[in-house]
Formats: C-alpha cells, sequence, structure tokens
C-alpha cells in the first residue's frame, strides 16, 4: 500500500482552549507562517471550540485561508430535544468539513461508547463531512500486551455498517491515552506497529482500496521534535495534535515537518 497515495493530513484539536478572540488571532498568525507550498503538501485543519467556529469560518472565507475547519464533536441528531448537543447538520452549515469523534476525554470522562461513536460516524457522513475516529489504549491496557485487542475492537465497532467507500474518505486517529497530555509519545516503531495493524483490519473488514486510501493519523504529545520520524512511517499519514496545535509558530513547524 503506497503511502504516497495518501497526502498527509495534520489536525489541530484545540479541546476547551481559545476564545473566539483567541481563535481568529492564532489563525491568522498561523496564516502568516504557511505558504501555498506548504498546503499543497499537507491538509490542515483546526478544530476550534463551538463558540468560535463561525468566527473562523469567516475568517478563513475573507482571507481565503485554505486551511480547513474542523469541530471537536457532535450528537448523531439533525434536530431535536437534545438541550446542549450541536447536530451534524448545524455543523455543515458553517462550513465544517472534519469532526473528531470517539475522542479518549470523550469516551473517558463523558461515557461515549462505540455504538455511539458508529452512530456519530454515520451521521457526520450524512451530513457531508469526513469524520476522524479516535481510538486507543490506556496504559493499564497496553501494560497488559492488549492495545491491538483493543484498538481494533475499537475500529471494527466505530466502522460497522459503513460502506468500503465511506471508510476509504474517512480519517482514524490512534491516540494512545497514556500519551496524551503527558508529555510520553509511543515511539515510531510502536505507532507504526498499532497504525500498520489497524490498516489491516480495515482491509480484512472492508478491502484492500478502502484500506489503501484510508488515512490514519497518530495523537499523543506529537511535537516538532519527533513529527518527522513518525511521519516516515509507512501507515502514519498524518497527526492529531492537542496542546501543540494551541500556539501558531509551533504548529506551523509540525505542519512544515518535510522542512523543520
Amino acid at each position: 500500500m503506497a503511502k504516497a497515495v495518501r497526502k498527509p493530513f495534520i489536525s489541530g484539536n484545540w479541546k476547551m482552549h481559545h476564545t473566539h478572540l483567541d481563535a481568529i488571532a492564532m489563525v491568522q498568525k498561523l496564516s502568516y507562517l504557511l505558504t501555498d507550498a506548504d498546503y499543497e503538501a499537507v491538509e490542515v485543519s483546526v478544530h476550534p471550540a463551538f463558540t468560535a467556529l463561525r468566527s473562523i469560518q469567516t475568517l478563513l472565507d475573507a482571507d481565503r485561508i485554505p486551511v480547513q475547519l474542523g469541530a471537536q464533536n457532535c450528537y448523531w441528531e439533525p434536530k431535536g430535544a437534545f438541550t446542549g448537543e450541536i447536530s451534524p447538520h448545524m455543523l455543515a452549515k458553517l462550513d465544517v468539513a472534519l469532526v473528531i469523534i470517539g475522542h479518549s476525554e470523550r469516551r473517558q470522562l463523558f461515557g461515549e461508547t462505540d455504538e455511539g461513536v458508529n452512530r456519530k460516524a454515520k451521521a457526520v457522513l450524512a451530513a457531508g463531512m469526513t469524520p476522524i475516529i479516535c481510538c486507543g489504549e490506556t496504559l493499564e491496557e497496553r501494560q497488559a500486551g492488549s492495545t491491538k485487542d483493543k484498538c481494533l475492537g475499537q475500529v471494527w465497532a466505530d466502522l460497522d455498517g459503513l460502506s468500503p467507500e465511506q471508510v476509504a474518505g474517512l480519517i482514524i486517529a490512534y491516540e494512545p491515552i497514556w500519551a496524551i497530555g503527558t508529555g510520553e509519545v509511543a515511539t515510531p516503531d510502536d505507532a507504526q506497529a498499532v497504525c500498520g495493524a489497524i490498516r489491516s483490519e480495515v482491509e480484512r473488514l472492508h478491502g484492500a482500496d478502502a484500506a489503501a486510501a484510508v488515512r490514519i493519523q497518530y495523537g499523543g504529545s506529537v511535537k516538532p521534535s519527533n513529527i518527522a520520524d513518525l511521519m516516515a512511517q509507512p501507515d502514519i499519514d498524518g497527526a492529531l495534535v492537542g496542546g501543540a496545535s494551541l500556539e501558531a509558530e509551533e504548529f506551523s513547524r509540525i505542519v512544515r515537518y518535510r522542512i523543520s
């Protein structure tokens, strides 16, 4: 499966950081640091808080900045009496292109299940957006040697009922939970082993074409100092970046990993 056919994709998950004013300043600075050549080599998305989506959409459109707009979560229903939730339809109307679903923080802190992640994936696709579907193991699961069982089980459940064509167009993010925000990072070989296993599972479930096309990101304490080694791995097609995406200069160095 040739990696060359899969364009790298670097996404910044801002989590519960940045007001809409902070977000505007961040994207403006980022746009000054990245060039047309960067965007030709790597797709880039930013995922601000819901309160900043409209502001960032307006900025990206007005200044014609080729950064894609992403959301951090959604609900699966198109509308209804679901206080505090955001529908895929609402996000699509803001030109949101991607939605992170199944992030470990959503699973651990808010009780999200694979069934819910699967429903969200289908709803995001139905609204014309691309889901970034997260999977990953805890430290205890890693120490017990069940990393692949946990991740492949999530992939099996989260992609259930999707067509091979749908799977080919989505993004899977492998985020070892023990590495998120801890400063710890899987070695490139460790990350490749899991990402390679995920691609093989996609091939088993949805066929070789879907496996060759689906992009797999690595997430977990990604920094300018380790991104190039991670991206050199054959089954790692990008990164879902947390804390290092909050500052424009640091995030731009990750996006420009080829020349940093």
